[in-house]
């Protein structure tokens, strides 16, 4: 397991805030063993909470070609139809993926591909089950072509979610499985299939990325 490079700052600024709290704790004389006690308790939670936020998992890839697996840990809150405005003008089946703040936030490609759309958006902060969230959240927007089949992914940020890493750029080459990026805190991820797709999953199960089949093509 490692620490992805977006979680760095993060981290060390975790550190410097409890340093110079515990140094106004002792330099004004408020010390005493309850409150250093519980100090340090907090000071441990919160920086082995940021280490896991930030981990890398080392996972097993599911690798499929005819599949596609989650693109992040969480639970599936939504599996329904929806007509896609971005790019493609079209319905497709969407699966989301709803991650909480104890989540791995390393997103992955569901499959592999060539990028043929890629775009950020910047926009408002709703929490990130709610069903607007796609459009008014910032958020990326990209598009896969797997053979004869068009694939979407979006990276959504949530109302605690402040910032979305994404790796994509139009015209590269992915593999399934592979780094597509981060969303800092609590977040959710979309899937947009083909209405063939089989999907795999039902709503409410907890899936893991790289790991979890979501649907197979047709």
């Amino acid at each position: 397991m490692k620490i992805h490079k977006e979680g760095r700052s993060t981290i060390l600024i975790v550190i410097m805030t409890m340093a110079v709290i515990l140094t106004v704790i002792i330099s004004f004389s408020l010390y005493n063993f309850w409150l250093l006690s519980l100090f340090i308790l907090l000071t441990i939670f919160l920086l082995l909470q940021t280490l896991m936020f930030f981990r890398i998992p080392n996972r097993d890839i599911l690798i499929r070609d005819d599949g596609i697996i989650a693109p992040a840990d969480g639970r599936v809150v939504m599996i329904e139809e929806v007509v896609v405005n971005e790019f493609l003008q079209e319905k497709m089946l969407q699966v989301s993926i709803f991650m909480n703040l104890f989540n791995v936030h390393v997103n992955w490609y569901p499959c592999g591909g060539d990028i043929i759309y890629y775009k950020y958006h910047a926009g408002e902060k709703m929490v990130a089950w709610h069903p607007k969230s796609s459009e008014k959240n910032e958020h990326t927007t990209i598009f896969l072509k797997k053979g004869k089949h068009v694939i979407g992914v979006r990276q959504i940020a949530g109302l605690i979610a402040r910032r979305v890493v994404c790796k994509a750029r139009t015209g590269k080459q992915v593999l399934q499985g592979s780094e597509m990026g981060i969303i800092k805190l609590g977040s959710r991820v979309d899937v947009l299939l083909p209405l063939d797709a089989q999907v795999i999953v039902k709503k409410g199960q907890k899936v893991w990325g790289c790991e979890t089949l979501l649907a197979v093509l047709r």
